[in-house]
Order: C-alpha cells, then structure tokens, then sequence
C-alpha cells in the first residue's frame, strides 16, 4: 500500500459505523433453502433470529445423498495470524524497553492504523504486499511472491493479507512485538480462525520459550483451544497452530500467553478482544426488542426458558429447552421500542438501545516495571517478589504519548480545534500519517511498537436525533472498552467534568433477571488485573473543551522517576 493512503485505515483506533454494523443489503443464503454461502468471505449477514436451514451435499444433483438440516444463526468467518516473540517499546520519558511480545503477521495495515486486524477471507487470503507499496517485509528484506503489480492499486494492495511463506514470518515477526498485543474484535455468531506462529526471542537466544493463546474470561471456548498449556498445546519455537472460536456472547475480554503468564504478561505479552453483538446487524427499522426477543431463542444465549413473546401473553413457537447459565442479556423488562438504523452500535443485544454508542475506544491498561524488563533483556534471573510497575499505561503509552495525535489533526472524524495544545509535533514519532509510536530496534529497523493513541474527540451535536431523551441536541459516545491486564495493581480510572455510565462488567450487561438496568453513574471506576467494563462518555450537554480521563492514585501518574504523565489522556469536545 502507498504511503498516502493510510487514510483509507485510520480511524484513530475506532472502527467506522460500516464495518462494525454490516452490510444490511448483504446474505449469506438463499431464498430456496439451499445453502449458497452459509459464512460470507466479505460481508456481514442481517441478523434475524435463528433460521432452519437445508443444504445438499451435491447442489448439482448429479449424486442424491440425505440432505442436511442445521440452524443457522448468521454470523461470518474471519481470519488473524499474529507472532509470539520479542520486540522494543518507547516509555513516555523515552527509555526503550525490552518485551516478550505478540505481533501482526496479517492486518498490519490496519493494526498499525490502530484498527483490529481481524479480517474476512477475502481479505486474509489475498497476497501480502508491505504497507509502503514496496513489496517488501516488515524489516525491508524483499517479499519473493510480491510480483510489483499491486503497489499501483492502494485499495486491492494486500497490506491486511496475511503472510504464508515462513521465511516472511520470520522476516516480519522477529521484533516485531506490539503494545497492546494485535486488536481482535468480531461479531456474535462468527467463526474466528487465528494462526500463531512463534518466531522465537533473538534478544535472547537462550531461550526457548513456548506460547499459547489465551481468551481470558470467555465464556464457550473449547478446552482444546483454551491456551492453558497442562490441557492443550504449547507452540514451540519455529511452530505454528490455527484456534478456533465460535462467539455466541458480545462484551469485552482480553487475550494473553498462558505459559509462565506473571512473566509473559508483565513483560507484555497482552492483547484486547472484544466481540460485537448481534444487535449490530439488526434490520433497519426493526424495534432491538425483537432482536432481544430472537437471541432468547438461540440455545446459546438463551436466558429463561418460555419467555412472553412482545406481550400477547403467549411464549415462543420454539420454547428452549432451559436457560443458558452464561447469559449475558436478558431481555429488557419492558419494550422501549427503539428502532435500530443503519450504522448504530451497541455495546451488548440490550434490547432498548440504551448501550448505543458511535465510537469504539479499546483501552487497555497495563503496567511496566522496568528493571524486571532489563534483567528480563540481559540473562539474569528476574525477581518476581519484587517486582513493582513504574509505568503505567494505557494502550501500550503512558502521557503525554496517550494523547500522541499531531496537532490540526483529524480524530474520528473531527478536527481538532486550533486552542488543543496537546499532542505532539514532528514526523517521526507517532508517525503523522497512522499515529503509530515507533520504536528503532537493535537490528536498526524502525517498527510501529504502540500503534494506538487512547486521546477521544467527541461532538457536543453530532450524535443522531431522538437517541438522547429530552435534549434538544445529541452528542455523541464512546464506548470505552476498558480492560486490566496488570500483574501487579490495582487501576483506577476517573473522568472529570463527563459522567462515566457503566453498562457492563467482565462481559455481562448490567441487568438483573427480572430485565432491570443495573447501570451505575459514576465519575470514577477500579478494576483489577483480569477485569474488563463497558463504560459510555456521552458529550450530550457538556461545553466543548478538553477533559481529563486519569487515575487519582498520584504515584500511578508518573513516568518511572519523571512526574507528570503515567495513566492519564484527553477527551476533547468539540461544538
């Protein structure tokens, strides 16, 4: 891909209302039960409730064999492949420190845009060309399969593609570790496939570290893939192995090394997940209490069995057979009859709109001590016992670099105005054109290390009419996708001048069985290592101006030595 065109990807960590809603024109089967493509290569299928479906093992009738009848409840495949090895990142106060890290082998364009690189097959299986147009992998040794005619054509350039060959998954593997470890995020009902390959540590090559991938907190994962090395498999150096997921229950979770995991994960070996509800891909015009209504008829996210069907007094023509112990949404106690519209999102399948929001903002916390880091780097035995975090972080930075956006520049869609002093200036770091933060590695390669600035700029009316109650005018939300991957701390987070709503909680809605939003407004949370919330800043009715999202425990506000930074960015809102 051309250097200007990262364009194209950048959302500033944020995902546009086209890719997290779907294609409403899109389907995934045909009007005749015949089955044409039950999981979609490029495009997001209408969610409507569970349909019976029946596909033949020889559309072309050729052969007669039993036809085959299965519920399909929509959803679409999508691809990832990431490495487990080494890498460098850049503190606030400009030490370089070592990692055990996880980094992109496929969505590079889009994870160093700040962007999940979760992708569709279409997209995962198209040969890989380097994000410059060069054809070149990621340390600038020369791709063998790039033939020099996909540079000229930025949109088909396969930048997202994955990487196959092994000599270009060491190529761009090695050192090649991210802070957060790669976004994933995919919808309820996908099947998810993620390949990892691991490179080994060439910083130190007295190891011979093995990894897995863990989803931590998730609820339906197979033990076969869960990543907790006694029950499944360890991946050795030079080896590699595709998980698969299949993902009834949205929310927010995160996914780490489960070998050795107070090292792993202190040294950095942490990535967020977070998985969109089917509300999402409701039809345009159709009430969200019928979504809520259908996902209670689904074996997998059922809550009650015989539930009331809209208030007629009658149940469902299909009653399941018993409730799903892991539920994460009940069905709303009364119909608020919000209508989804093309491009909402939602936190969770509320079934009242209450979890709508218009930018996802992932935010991962985490902890660095730098000395357990150096001894890590330099073949001393580490000191669990005293191991203490001296930067803290939010997205892989500590402030001022949270913020980490040149000036004039645009974030979600808005320019910054001209009074925000914030950010930095200069080319080189974070690179003006994808806001990544780069790090000069010992090979002398420069490589996108912490590729997500945390800084969110809101409009005070740009949120859609009739979302916001009695105010005249909407703002709009964020959806703070938090999650803790500290080994060491406690975290707490406050906002000042913007309420926080907090809707969810270790990937449950706040909702309690008889239907009753649980929701706490709060200006401050705490969460502790493994912990995630869902929590919305709504800019409706707050003056524009610049706010503070940061932690009141003063020593976490801190550089290592230098004050004046640690966990700490900006909202901004503007008119």
């Amino acid at each position: 891909m051309v250097a200007n065109t990262f364009s194209l990807f950048w959302t500033s960590g944020r995902e546009r209302s086209d890719a997290a809603g779907g294609n409403p024109g899109s389907t995934a089967t045909g009007g005749t039960g015949t089955v044409v493509n039950p999981h979609p290569e490029s495009a997001d299928a209408p969610y409507a409730g569970p349909q019976v479906r029946t596909a033949t093992k020889d559309p072309s009738g050729t052969h007669t064999f039993p036809a085959l009848t299965f519920v399909d409840n929509g959803g679409a495949i999508r691809c990832q492949e990431i490495s487990g090895g080494d890498g460098m990142m850049t503190e606030a106060d400009g030490n370089q420190t070592y990692m055990f890290s996880f980094g992109p082998l496929s969505g590079l364009g889009a994870i160093q845009n700040g962007q999940p690189g979760t992708e569709f097959p279409v997209v995962f299986n198209a040969p890989y060309t380097a994000g410059d147009g060069s054809g070149n992998y990621q340390n600038g040794q020369p791709n063998p399969l790039f033939n020099g005619t996909r540079a000229t054509d930025p949109v088909a350039a396969g930048a997202n593609a994955a990487i196959s060959d092994p000599a270009g998954i060491m190529n761009t593997g090695v050192l090649n570790g991210n802070l957060p470890a790669p976004l994933i995020a995919f919808n309820e009902d996908d099947e998810f496939f993620l390949t990892l390959s691991n490179v080994g540590m060439i910083m130190r090559p007295d190891l011979f570290e093995q990894h897995t991938v863990h989803f931590h907190g998730y609820p339906n994962a197979s033990s076969f893939y869960d990543g907790v090395p006694d029950a499944t498999w360890a991946i050795n150096i030079g080896g590699s192995v595709t998980y698969y997921y299949l993902a009834p229950d949205a929310g927010t979770y995160f996914w780490h090394c489960h070998v050795t995991p107070p090292e792993h994960l202190q040294m950095g070996m942490v990535g967020q997940l977070y998985v969109r509800p089917r509300q999402n891909r409701t039809v345009p015009g159709t009430d969200v209490y019928v979504t809520s209504q259908n996902q209670q008829k689904d074996l997998r996210t059922s809550c009650f069995p015989g539930l009331p069907n809209g208030g007629s007094g009658t149940t469902y023509p299909s009653t399941p057979a018993g409730p799903d112990i892991l539920c994460s949404a009940p069905l709303p106690a009364a119909d608020a009859h919000f209508t989804h519209q093309a491009g909402y999102k939602y936190l969770y399948n509320d079934g009242d709109g209450s979890t709508r929001y218009d930018i996802d903002v992932p935010m991962q916390i985490h902890g660095f001590d730098p000395n357990f880091h150096f001894v890590g780097m330099t073949f001393n035995p580490e000191g669990f016992a005293d191991m203490r975090d001296k930067y803290f972080l939010l997205n892989g930075r500590s402030y001022p670099d949270t913020v980490g956006i040149p000036p004039g520049a645009t974030v979600d869609g808005h320019a910054l105005p001209a009074s925000w002093t914030g950010g930095v200036s200069g080319a080189s770091n974070p690179d003006p054109r994808t806001y990544a933060m780069s790090t000069t590695d010992t090979d002398s390669t420069d490589r996108p290390s912490q590729p997500m600035p945390s800084l969110i700029v809101l409009s005070a009316s740009g949120g859609p009419a009739g979302t916001c109650g009695t105010a005249t005018t909407c703002g709009q939300r964020a959806a703070l996708r938090i999650a803790d991957l500290d080994v060491t701390e406690y975290q707490t987070l406050s906002s000042v001048g913007i309420p926080m709503l907090m809707v969810g909680f270790n990937a449950k809605l706040l909702r309690d069985e008889a239907g009753n939003n649980l929701y706490i407004k709060t200006n401050s949370i705490t969460l502790g290592g493994g912990e995630s919330m869902d929590v919305i800043l709504d800019s409706t009715g707050i003056a524009p101006g610049t706010y503070f999202l940061y932690t009141p425990q003063l020593d976490h506000l801190s550089n290592d030595a230098e004050n004046f930074g640690g966990l700490m960015t900006e909202v901004v809102v503007v008119p």
